[in-house]
């Protein structure tokens, strides 16, 4: 067999781009940002300047410095793009316009395929990191229609706060873990009609198995996004025999 060199690529075999925040936080395994919590390797590209605070104030002038970044994931090999906020759905509509690959750079892309799994009237719980910055125009920017939802902030639990949106330098996980879990739970407790959950934010994937154990409902995050998309880009091979 014979393979040819890329021109400009560096390195190959990244089947999924993540553009990522100008933060600082640890990434613990699990998080969208730490290379550990996928079984397959990534390729991270960091959007200097957009941090924590412009993102939840849907600062578009990162747009074109979005799709360059995605441009550049491209040119590097990448069969597919994703994010580490939810809260870059603002940038979806732009950022796949300028890239032949598919792009997914919101949690948030999930929900229409978990309403399709409920029965009617059943609604799917958002787990958010800033409830007050989820506002209609995220979802305005996927295309998702905001009705049938429970949305929960985490903006208020204090560590959670300080490790992910004051960004302080340091990370209690064990903490963080009681404060979602707790957020889940007192959600299904209100609103029976939760069947599904999805945790927006790309911190909170290392807590979805204690969330659904504790609230005994599926849990949809980042990672079953971007593993779903990249068993679609990545197929297994079967062995034809019986």
């Amino acid at each position: 067999m014979i393979h040819h060199a890329v021109k400009g690529q560096t390195s190959y075999g990244e089947a999924v781009g993540i553009l990522l925040l100008d933060s600082h936080a640890p990434f613990i395994h699990g998080d969208v940002g730490n290379a550990r919590s996928y079984g397959y390797p990534v390729r991270f590209k960091r959007i200097d300047g957009l941090t924590v605070e412009r993102i939840f104030a849907h600062d578009m002038t990162f747009v074109d410095r979005m799709v360059d970044g995605a441009r550049e994931l491209e040119r590097e090999g990448v069969k597919a793009i994703t994010g580490d906020c939810g809260f870059m759905a603002i940038y979806q509509s732009a950022v796949k316009a300028a890239v032949s690959v598919p792009v997914l750079l919101s949690s948030l892309l999930q929900i229409p395929f978990i309403r399709s799994t409920l029965p009617d009237g059943a609604k799917v719980g958002v787990l958010t990191a800033n409830s007050e910055s989820l506002t209609d125009d995220v979802f305005n920017q996927l295309g998702v229609d905001r009705s049938g939802m429970v949305v929960v902030g985490l903006e208020t639990k204090p560590y959670f706060k300080a490790g992910a949106l004051d960004e302080v330098g340091t990370l209690d996980s064990d903490k963080i873990r009681e404060e979602v879990v707790d957020a889940a739970t007192e959600m299904a407790a209100a609103h029976p009609e939760v069947r599904s959950i999805l945790l927006e934010c790309s911190m909170l994937p290392p807590y979805g198995e204690a969330v659904s154990r504790a609230a005994g409902l599926p849990v949809y995050d980042f990672l079953t996004m971007i593993d779903h998309v990249y068993s679609a880009l990545v197929k297994k091979r079967f062995d034809e025999g019986v």
